[in-house]
């Protein structure tokens, strides 16, 4: 039987993305051009710019993708594409480009959710183990999904506000580190010994999560503190970023802890950017490491946007005989559930 081959593309929101998978396990290509350093004036993710890249750089990234190892374009068997959520016009050209491949080398198209190709992404580190409980936790995302069986996904708690990557960038703006926040407030917290203060604890409903009331308090603080030439001494600096850190991760903690309990489940997967905080990866670890429940963790090449967790996810719907239409649109507000 001829092998299974995705060529996937991932173009969400600031990476240009090519993956090429083979049978599901057997990752031959992963490229990414990431568009951070022409974003970083802008505080943040310029969406116009970002189309405007994608659409400069995506014939060269596939380009290169099919010149490694010699591979040749007619083993593709499948067409893999990002269908949504994300910026219209990044997605656009995403789609634009799968459906031009599909449509010339007359094999079928399959469209993936953002957000599901970043749970299944952790089937680069190991297998799952239904039922299972997702945290999903990036600059435009914080969902607890519980997923009782292959592509089926209940969203059991999320953001009432901010994402807490979102809320990460505005707290680092205030503390005068760069773009994008959550990477750099991880890397000045990493020190041992910071001190840290306490913060409050939101009030919210079920397993969902608050963070804009979090944030508003931390900036309101931050612009009391001394400054010497506009600029926070690097002792508080670290002391801020450490607490705030220690309080965003320690509620998404608390919330999956308690839902991993209630629902019974046998696995806890953690997907999105914010799933490299280091503090993240090694507490969620020691939550449940005296439990039954098992914590499976994506590699850090896999925590960003990439087209690998693409392919990753299209293998599944392949198996389901779930197929898009050429003629289908991509989807900026495409709901997880349905």
């Amino acid at each position: 039987m001829r092998d299974e081959v995705i060529l996937a593309i991932e173009s969400s929101c600031d990476e240009t993305a090519i993956a090429i998978l083979k049978n599901g396990d057997d990752l031959l290509v992963n490229s990414v051009n990431t568009q951070i350093a022409d974003h970083i004036r802008f505080g943040g993710v310029y969406p116009e710019l970002a189309s405007r890249l994608h659409l400069k750089n995506i014939t060269s990234i596939l380009s290169y993708s099919l010149s490694l190892k010699g591979f040749d374009y007619h083993d593709i068997t499948h067409v893999a594409v990002t269908a949504g959520p994300g910026l219209p016009g990044a997605l656009q050209i995403g789609n634009m480009a799968a459906k031009t491949i599909a449509s010339y080398l007359e094999v079928p198209l399959v469209q993936v959710h953002h957000l599901a190709g970043h749970i299944y992404a952790n089937e680069f580190a190991g297998e799952f183990h239904y039922p299972l409980l997702s945290l999903i936790v990036s600059g435009g995302n914080t969902e607890l999904v519980y997923i009782k069986e292959p592509m089926k996904f209940q969203i059991i708690g999320e953001t009432e506000d901010d994402a807490i990557g979102e809320a990460f960038d505005k707290v680092a703006r205030a503390l005068g580190l760069p773009y994008p926040g959550g990477v750099w407030i991880d890397k000045v917290s990493r020190e041992e010994n910071i001190p840290t203060f306490p913060l409050p604890k939101p009030k919210t409903l079920g397993y969902n999560f608050s963070y804009s009331g979090l944030k508003s308090h931390l900036v309101r603080l931050i612009d009391k503190e001394e400054k010497i030439d506009g600029k926070l001494k690097d002792e508080t600096i670290k002391s801020y970023a450490r607490s705030t850190e220690v309080s965003f991760i320690n509620q998404l903690l608390d919330k999956t802890h308690q839902a991993a309990i209630d629902l019974n489940v046998k696995q806890i997967v953690v997907g999105g950017g914010v799933s490299a905080n280091s503090y993240l990866r090694s507490e969620i670890v020691k939550r449940f490491e005296n439990t039954d429940i098992k914590v499976l963790i994506p590699p850090l090449w896999c925590t960003t946007d990439n087209a690998a967790m693409i392919a990753k996810c299209a293998h599944h719907l392949i198996k389901k005989g779930e197929y898009a239409s050429l003629s289908c649109s991509s989807f900026p507000d495409l709901d997880l559930e349905n």
